[in-house]
């Protein structure tokens, strides 16, 4: 798999060089304003991090706000495949992340050479691929898609093609069980969302009678059956700020609560559970949560660790990026502008 993330330069500062009185949101806003760079942050980070950035979103917004920005450097606070989409979508922005090691589960379960098979053993397919995975499966792609738009995209493609979906086995199965179209599955999954417990979502609910289950598509489909409602976390958002039940059970990352109770303060939002007896952080991201304000800091003024995408590379996985902004022009634009 192409490293597309470049070696910080002799002498970059580390951790060991900050001075621990820094005031590290001031100093962020500085370079922000010296460098003409824009924060990007996912519903997924920390609040502190959410709070911090310009814009906070889903794969897909985050996406259309890395293509349309004005800005010369971008700081994707999030994982590295979303440094990766802003590069290749904006190839002469700096791009930076705040960690180099923020990986994905998702990406790491579905390889170029494993997939390029895949894609072989199925030639008459159209791959439909989830935006969690690396540029080389992008490039090896027709088109990708996010759980905020995967239904609007496979409706669009031609009944008589059949569909390759990857890497995540659950999210394909779902949108498979919502379009009725046949897929053939890769069978990825996330490594929080596998491991919500049916068990203890319906002890949950027991003890939580008024409340509403929202459920991210990467949960498997135990979970699902039991979701008042659906989607993408710009959707699980949107739902219960708009629903006016009062209490609600999330079977997604825990860190989008911090934009549900900005949004709907006299609500309560429950995290689902794991199974009994683990801990209350278990559904934390381990990779979301690699980045920190001091990265965020070290990263801009050190310019680095920068995405960095191989022309050829960038070129073939553009297009079925840029087919995705085109087939879920209809999808709305969601997330939250801070104003600074």
């Amino acid at each position: 798999m192409t490293d597309t993330v470049l070696p910080l330069s002799p002498g970059a500062l580390t951790e060991a060089d900050l001075d621990p009185t820094l005031d590290l949101v001031e100093a962020i806003n500085r370079l922000r304003r010296e460098k003409n760079a824009v924060i990007l942050a996912h519903y997924y980070q920390e609040g502190e991090i959410q709070d911090l950035a310009d814009f906070v979103g889903d794969s897909l917004d985050l996406s259309r706000k890395a293509a349309a920005t004005t800005a010369d450097m971008i700081v994707f606070c999030g994982v590295r495949f979303m440094g990766e989409v802003a590069k290749i979508l904006s190839p002469s922005k700096i791009v930076v992340i705040p960690d180099a090691e923020a990986g994905c589960s998702l990406e790491e379960s579905c390889r170029p050479e494993p997939f390029a098979a895949f894609r072989a053993k199925h030639p008459d397919h159209v791959a439909v691929t989830y935006i969690n995975c690396s540029a080389d499966i992008k490039a090896l792609s027709d088109v990708i898609v996010t759980s905020s738009n995967a239904e609007v995209i496979v409706n669009s493609l031609p009944l008589d093609k059949p569909i390759l979906f990857a890497p995540d086995r659950h999210l394909g199965a779902f949108i498979a069980k919502k379009t009725g179209r046949e897929m053939t599955l890769w069978p990825g999954s996330c490594i929080i969302h596998e491991q919500f417990s049916e068990k203890e979502l319906v002890k949950l609910k027991t003890r939580h009678p008024q409340a509403l289950v929202a459920a991210h598509p990467e949960c498997p489909e135990t979970v699902l059956r039991h979701a008042d409602y659906i989607g993408s976390t710009k959707g699980i958002l949107e739902y219960v700020v708009k629903t006016d039940n009062q209490e609600f059970i999330i079977a997604t990352e825990p860190h989008i609560i911090h934009q549900m109770t900005k949004a709907a303060p006299g609500k309560t939002f429950i995290p689902a559970p794991f199974a009994e007896g683990e801990c209350a952080s278990c559904a934390d991201c381990p990779f979301m949560a690699k980045n920190t304000l001091e990265k965020i800091y070290l990263a801009m003024a050190n310019a680095g660790p920068a995405i960095e995408v191989p022309e050829d590379l960038r070129i073939k996985a553009l297009k079925p990026l840029e087919r995705m902004l085109e087939l879920s022009a209809s999808v709305p634009m969601g997330g939250s502008s801070n104003a600074q």
